[in-house]
């Protein structure tokens, strides 16, 4: 393929314990909450798309199979560790030519394609990493360089890729979306009824 080769990964091995289990696949407009941030995923210019599972492994799993047979399903034998893990385990996974990865979060079904392309060229142009901003808040997915991939493999605890972004200084580029999807998140079940946020929160850390 033309252009750095691209990756992306779709973390969805959380238990969801604000949302009283079964979060990933609840119901969200004609399918269930993953299709969203599974649609995202296979929008964006990448090679493949890997689903991070680890609670409710089963059920997460078929869902993202059912969405499109190509996901790439990677279980994290210790997600109950937090993000960092599930982060580590996507990385781990990824093909030795991966030239980047793209991080989004299973529990953000609105994040718009139209940012995805924007994301990869600033990648192209030397970004070490890039993200999504909208009113002013960074947010969701992040694009990162096969270079950060050693830090990314040593993240331990909840810790996600945070910690590594806020060292970059210029090197992390923020793109501009076009509306909220890359803020917003689900985290209890009335969330999911919220089609547009009147004040958006931060997007979650990706890991």
């Amino acid at each position: 393929m033309e252009g750095p080769i691209l990756e992306a990964i779709v973390l969805a091995a959380g238990s969801g314990s604000r949302f009283g289990g079964g979060k990933l696949t609840a119901a969200w407009d004609a399918g269930v909450l993953l299709e969203g941030a599974l649609a995202a995923a296979f929008a964006a210019p990448v090679r493949s798309v890997t689903v991070v599972i680890g609670a409710e492994a089963d059920a997460v799993s078929s869902a993202a199979r059912a969405f499109d047979p190509r996901t790439v399903i990677v279980h994290a034998p210790d997600h109950a560790e937090g993000m960092g893990a599930s982060l580590r385990t996507g990385i781990a996974s990824l093909p030795a030519d991966a030239d980047g990865v793209y991080v989004f979060l299973g529990d953000m079904p609105r994040v718009p394609a139209q940012v995805l392309p924007a994301m990869a060229q600033a990648l192209v142009d030397g970004a070490l990493a890039v993200a999504p901003t909208f009113g002013g808040r960074r947010g969701n997915p992040v694009l990162i360089d096969r270079t950060l991939f050693p830090q990314l493999l040593a993240l331990t605890g909840d810790a996600g890729a945070r910690g590594v972004l806020q060292d970059l200084g210029e090197r992390l580029v923020l793109i501009e979306s076009p509306n909220d999807g890359v803020l917003f998140d689900v985290d209890e079940p009335g969330d999911l009824s919220t089609l547009t946020t009147a004040h958006p929160r931060e997007g979650g850390d990706p890991g």
